[in-house]
């Protein structure tokens, strides 16, 4: 399962795409014109930058062409396609065997839950925008009464995080048999190197609105 899009890097004469990787997690694959091998390389939760693959050429692929790839890639959600080579600066897909096991990423990103969300805050450059995401929900929690009840009961953050993001996703979708497991899931999959930062302006929102309540409770 790879990302969207693939872009073309300055950096070298090379073409890129983030997927997740087999050992799990994250990472960004470069291929170079008349190079078997592609550059792989993770992409750390923490610094969000590359750590090559230990068998990758590194005289091919410099970590300065990684980090580029995962900047350009960064923010795209995931599809499904065929892996690619690189041939006079355009992208052939190559014919993969069918698997005999279906990676539950894959079953996520089939669904029609998670494409209504990914159209309804992908912007016109073809990348998840975050910054619409957040205020939908931000707004969300202003208007819904049991969001601000929770929060006048001061529940915990992640408690009402949790359910404005499902109850918002169920509505997005339709889907009201949308269980928080898996609506939480595909939150991660909005992100895969920064699940959590995926709703940063709602849990700041959030932290603003409990510290008021509890003010008024003390």
């Amino acid at each position: 399962m790879i990302r969207t899009e693939t872009v073309e890097l300055t950096t070298i004469p090379a073409v890129a795409y983030r997927q997740k990787l087999t050992s799990g997690g994250a990472g960004v694959v470069i291929v170079r014109k008349n190079i078997k091998q592609p550059g792989i390389a993770s992409i750390s939760k923490t610094s969000g930058e590359a750590i090559p693959a230990e068998n990758c050429p590194m005289k091919h692929y410099p970590i300065e062409a990684f980090n580029e790839a995962i900047r350009l890639t960064a923010s795209m959600p995931y599809s499904k396609r065929g892996s690619l080579s690189y041939v006079e600066k355009k992208l052939t897909p190559v014919k993969e065997e069918p698997k005999a096991e279906v990676a539950e990423e894959d079953v996520i990103v089939d669904t029609n839950e998670y494409q209504a969300i990914v159209a309804l805050y992908t912007d016109y450059d073809g990348k998840l925008s975050y910054d619409m995401l957040n205020k939908d929900l931000i707004k969300f929690a202003n208007s819904s009464s049991v969001a601000r009840q929770m929060i006048a009961d001061v529940k915990p953050l992640a408690k009402i995080r949790n359910y404005i993001v499902a109850t918002k996703f169920r509505n997005i979708t339709g889907n009201a048999d949308l269980t928080e497991k898996e609506v939480l899931k595909m939150a991660a999959l909005l992100d895969e190197v920064y699940p959590k930062g995926v709703f940063k302006d709602l849990n700041e929102a959030l932290k603003r609105k409990l510290a008021v309540a509890k003010k008024a409770m003390a």
